[in-house]
């Protein structure tokens, strides 16, 4: 269906309209609002630097019978009652956000675990889930990734427990950590 144009305004029409009108004065101009101020700048590389355990990176030591692949992970920090690490085993606890380690080594995957639960204090964030993946292309070295995230979620003193994930979340591939709040 076609729109019809609407008809011409008449002259003696637009005039009948100013004087029903009357008087116009403009608004004035608004100002416009204030632009938000812009968040301080953090320094990210300073709390990773902090966080890190010194001489960490080169103690890679690994003995294979410590761990085996398969073997599922868990920690609780002493103080806290044993409630808490049932609760994080039966996925109570709702993952706030995860990370992947896999195609990593291992220093590239120790430096993305700081950074990862530096970024995760920052925001507040309390539950959070580490991909290590299962270690079978290790050979006999065994589970490297696993193993590195096992040795440094029990050094940080912000991290309350940590247990192996659900099945449906990465099973014995992936760790739930609760950190301090």
């Amino acid at each position: 269906m076609k729109r019809r144009q609407p008809k011409p305004i008449s002259d003696d029409d637009s005039r009948l309209f100013r004087e029903a009108i009357g008087a116009v004065r403009p608004f004035d101009p608004v100002p416009p609002a204030p632009a938000v101020a812009k968040p301080a700048p953090h320094p990210h590389m300073l709390d990773a630097d902090e966080a890190a355990v010194p001489g960490e990176l080169l103690d890679m030591a690994f003995d294979p019978a410590v761990l085996e692949v398969g073997e599922e992970l868990s920690y609780l920090r002493d103080g806290y009652p044993p409630k808490l690490l049932r609760q994080l085993k039966r996925g109570q606890f709702s993952v706030q956000d995860d990370i992947d380690l896999h195609q990593m080594n291992a220093a590239a995957a120790q430096a993305s675990i700081i950074a990862f639960l530096a970024e995760a204090r920052q925001a507040g964030i309390r539950c959070v889930r580490i991909v290590h993946g299962k270690g079978l292309r290790s050979r006999a070295a065994g589970p490297v990734l696993k193993g590195l995230t096992d040795r440094m979620l029990r050094r940080r003193d912000d991290v309350i427990a940590f247990a192996s994930a659900r099945p449906a979340q990465g099973g014995t591939g992936a760790v739930v950590v609760l950190l301090k709040g």
